[in-house]
């Protein structure tokens, strides 16, 4: 894919959306001379589909009960212009009061904040109105930012103004669009991204030393429920302020306690707020912000409006722009199916706890190595960790050899029953045909007709619901390495089994590997080949 030239403007003077430029910044206009400043985060992996570069840990084991670990594919919207690999781009401060005006205008922000001290600020003067709108915007809700966002999505495409996209990314010649963030981008992000991947800091707490937190974000501690202008902390390593504290920022998703949990909810909001005490600050902090809230002293519902909540746009893209972006994608997709796709360790681990146990636990392996480096007198004591962490994976490869077996088993038990109906079935329907033909002539055979309908038709439902059972298992089966059902299998057929049992653990074998190839059951045509073998089957 192409992407449209996005000019560096390092000649950019500090001013009030921009009060420390650099020659990285991306920068598109606003009206009444403002300006958004956004900064491109790189993700590593090749093509459209990814590739295991791009599977990183989220979440934090020592946060809350939303935080859990998770791993997951990150990507960008746009293709890297210099480099293989995607590209995401994010506001570079948070969206600000004085930037809600220059699109909305002053009226309409007075209209929609909760915050009695805006009132003042029309007849604010110099540095104190300057102050005032460099503040985070918040107090609104969140229909309040989407219609920001509308309204100035407008007013770049505006016709007769092509000069309002010259920095806009966009896919072959197509412009991108402003949107909130998604929680994976926002997180891909604080944590350090590629550079920290690359050093093994990203799955750490912070993307900078804890000791140094007041340089970096303003929280309870040194804030006190107050927020700040933008841009007076420490930039986190890719050059963002204000990521950590000074208000939460609304993502583009619904909040869901976990990935596998999938209640959707509020907002999701991240990094924390002013309100947030100092330990609670890390890259996996995520609240849910009620869209809606009941005010119980009016007895209403309304739209909720927070002090401490804020937003940070992001640039996004449609994933199909034109036919032609869609053809390759369809023909990314091919070799993504046949190679990346089925060796990486998202999708495949994700209902297979035990397996991803084993992955996290592999993750901390640089994480010592790191740290002894650093620290050589905890050499001893970190390889201990590292032989208790050892003894740990060969507990869960156990585990999971012996839980594949026993899915393997089931999933023959399955299987077998699901054989043993479809011979029965065989042989009633020949049954059916022999007394429809007597039934022809004498009508004392209704009754055996009747009798053998009424066996077809139990025998069909009690199939149908051993072949859910088949598809379930060979679901669960298709999640293991290859290495754990190529075990699971080895191991059952050195049991002693009867000639339909080994027929059919040769098509639950060839089942979970086709399970595995395109993450897709295809009943159909493994009912097909169970009747092929098992119609006219006799033990």
């Amino acid at each position: 894919m192409m992407l449209m030239p996005v000019s560096a403007v390092g000649e950019v003077k500090p001013g009030p959306s921009n009060p420390k430029p650099d020659p990285e910044d991306v920068v598109l206009p606003m009206p009444n001379d403002d300006l958004m400043v956004f900064r491109a985060v790189r993700v590593p992996g090749k093509g459209f589909w990814g590739s295991r570069e791009q599977v990183v840990q989220i979440g934090d084991a020592g946060g809350s009960v939303f935080e859990g670990l998770q791993r997951t594919q990150v990507s960008g919207s746009f293709a890297d212009p210099d480099k293989e690999g995607r590209v995401i781009y994010l506001a570079k401060y948070e969206l600000t009061k004085g930037q809600y005006v220059s699109v909305m205008g002053m009226d309409a922000f007075l209209a929609v904040s909760g915050d009695p001290e805006d009132q003042n600020i029309p007849q604010l003067q110099g540095r104190s109105r300057q102050e005032a709108l460099m503040m985070p915007l918040a107090f609104v809700s969140y229909f309040d930012v989407l219609q920001f966002i509308r309204e100035y999505n407008q007013w770049l495409f505006a016709p007769g103004h092509p000069e309002r996209l010259k920095n806009m990314p966009g896919i072959d010649d197509v412009p991108g669009f402003l949107r909130l963030p998604t929680e994976e981008e926002w997180e891909y992000t604080a944590r350090g991204g590629l550079a920290a991947i690359q050093e093994g800091t990203f799955e750490d707490g912070l993307p900078f030393n804890p000791r140094e937190l007041n340089e970096y974000a303003w929280h309870l501690g040194n804030a006190r429920h107050k927020a700040r202008p933008i841009g007076l902390r420490k930039p986190c390593r890719l050059g963002f302020y204000d990521l950590f504290g000074n208000v939460q920022e609304m993502t583009a998703g619904l909040f869901r306690p976990e990935v596998f949990q999938g209640q959707p909810g509020g907002v999701a909001v991240r990094g924390g707020s002013v309100s947030t005490p100092q330990g609670d600050l890390r890259s996996a902090s995520r609240a849910e912000l009620d869209i809606y809230g009941w005010d119980q002293d009016r007895g209403l519902v309304v739209e909720r409006r927070s002090f401490n909540t804020g937003a940070r746009l992001a640039i996004g893209a449609n994933v199909v722009v034109n036919s032609a972006v869609r053809a390759r994608i369809e023909q990314e997709y091919e070799n993504y199916k046949a190679e990346a796709r089925r060796s990486m360790p998202v999708g495949r681990t994700l209902d297979n706890l035990v397996t991803q146990a084993a992955v996290q636990l592999g993750s901390v392996d640089p994480i010592l190595e790191r740290l002894m480096e650093q620290n050589p007198d905890l050499r001893d004591a970190l390889l201990t960790v590292q032989s208790s962490m050892d003894k740990a994976r060969e507990r869960l490869d156990l585990a999971q050899r012996e839980s594949a077996r026993s899915v393997a088993q089931d999933a023959s038990r399955n299987g077998v029953n699901l054989s043993v109906y479809l011979t029965r079935l065989e042989r009633l329907r020949q049954a059916r045909e022999k007394a429809l033909k007597l039934l022809e002539h004498s009508s004392r055979y209704q009754d055996q007709v009747a009798a053998v309908e009424n066996s077809i038709r139990d025998i069909e439902g009690a199939l149908q619901e051993q072949l859910r059972g088949y598809r379930e298992k060979i679901a669960l089966l298709g999640e293991y390495e290859p290495l754990y059902f190529d075990h699971a299998f080895a191991t059952l057929k050195e049991t002693e089994l009867s000639s339909r049992e080994r027929t059919v653990l040769e098509l639950v074998g060839l089942h979970a590997r086709e399970f595995a190839e395109v993450r897709r059951a295809d009943t159909e045509t493994w009912l097909a080949a169970f009747e092929e073998r098992f119609g006219d089957f006799k033990d």
